[in-house]
């Protein structure tokens, strides 16, 4: 087999099809490639394992793209393997029927292992978890461009992954300066989308569904929304009809985006800044109580040591919330870390039930939207755990 492409070899046979392999597995190269730069891999016996990203700076050492070592990793490739990401939101999905704003690439879930692209309307949002998909930052973005024409682009890696994966970004926007943010609807509903805001993301387009199917359960209802962000949920059930929606938040910044969110659709849901846990101790004093009761936390931790500490963290505020939900009323809780896995959740929810006092009928357990597939040999691609559940006394 012929290849331009510096070569890197394993200290053992490969019988995995997980697209990452770690540092220790490797052999050192002779001549070590630049982070970010495609290799052909082979194993100890010489076996093509496959084609994809070297880093000898970071845990994760390969991340394999391409397992066909009659196919090359080019711009073209990337063309057809975005393509096929978009397809799949478009022909299969649909989305373009319910909304505007998609996950274009879901990462390991679309065979490009350390890439997420967000739509939002005519603005791309890509975010770089691989020094490999930033150093070929400018094949991506002429990918999209191929399969969304006019789009503007605004690219951005979080401190942590640029520390883990030893490269260096800036947030760049292809007009220049900071990007205008986009307004997008879903289902009816018109949400801001700000990339370069308060939260880079911009807007969580992975609880769609979710924010769906709850807004349709809460027509007339009393609704609290914890950890409400930019008020995705609290907007969907006023504007579905809930009585009176109370939104909770202890960033400031998002609750002044949420309170955008609601003018935008011609609701007022009401928006508190505070920290949930001496705010809920203070509600349950007072006997306060609602019909339906959201809790959406941010990622508690991304180091797999903290997940006890995590789970605890859970506990307490699943607890917390569970004491104001009125009996026979809806508890909605989600967990966004990825580290959690699903049983996990839901032994904490079993135990935070048995702390409350309450008992808890389980309606529902999904997690994000369609267009954050996971291949079902690189579980880590799902994250978000949703439990929809009826608190029955």
């Amino acid at each position: 087999m012929t290849t331009q492409n510096p070569t890197v070899r394993l200290k053992n046979a490969w019988r995995s099809s997980h697209p990452w392999i770690f540092q220790k597995l490797v052999d050192k190269p002779p001549q070590k490639p630049r982070p970010g730069e495609i290799v052909d891999v082979f194993d100890v016996d010489g076996q093509f394992i496959g084609r994809g990203f070297y880093n000898g700076h970071s845990r994760i050492a390969l991340r394999i793209l391409e397992t066909d070592p009659a196919v090359q990793v080019d711009a073209g490739w990337f063309v057809r393997r975005i393509g096929a990401a978009v397809a799949l939101r478009r022909e299969v999905l649909k989305l373009d029927e319910v909304s505007d704003a998609w996950r274009v690439v879901h990462a390991e879930g679309d065979g490009l292992s350390g890439l997420v692209v967000d739509r939002y309307a005519d603005l791309l949002v890509v975010e770089f978890f691989s020094a490999g998909m930033y150093r070929h930052r400018e094949w991506i973005y002429a990918a999209l461009r191929e399969h969304f024409p006019g789009a503007r682009i605004y690219s951005f890696a979080e401190e942590h992954v640029q520390k883990q994966e030893s490269f260096d970004y800036r947030p760049v926007y292809s007009e220049g300066g900071a990007p205008e943010p986009a307004v997008i609807s879903e289902h009816g509903i018109r949400f801001r989308a700000d990339p370069a805001g308060a939260h880079k993301t911009g807007f969580f387009a992975d609880q769609r569904e979710n924010r769906e199917w709850f807004s349709r359960q809460v027509a007339g209802k009393r609704v609290l929304d914890l950890c409400c962000n930019t008020g995705g949920f609290a907007v969907y059930a006023a504007a579905r009809g809930a009585a009176e929606v109370t939104g909770i938040d202890i960033d400031e910044d998002v609750i002044a985006i949420a309170k955008g969110n609601a003018r935008l659709n011609g609701v007022k849901p009401k928006f508190v800044q505070a920290d949930i846990f001496p705010w809920l101790r203070e509600a349950a004093n007072r006997g306060a109580q609602y019909d339906a009761v959201i809790l959406d936390p941010a990622k508690m931790t991304r180091d797999r040591d903290q997940v006890i500490t995590a789970l605890k963290k859970y506990l307490d505020m699943n607890k917390l919330a569970l004491g104001v939900v009125k009996p026979g009323g809806l508890f909605a809780t989600f967990s966004c870390t990825g580290l959690v896995a699903e049983d996990q959740f839901l032994d904490m929810l079993r135990r935070a039930a048995f702390y409350a006092g309450r008992s808890v009928q389980v309606l529902k357990v999904a997690g994000a939207g369609a267009d954050h597939p996971f291949m079902a040999n690189v579980p880590e691609s799902r994250y978000l755990k949703a439990v929809f559940c009826r608190v029955l006394d």
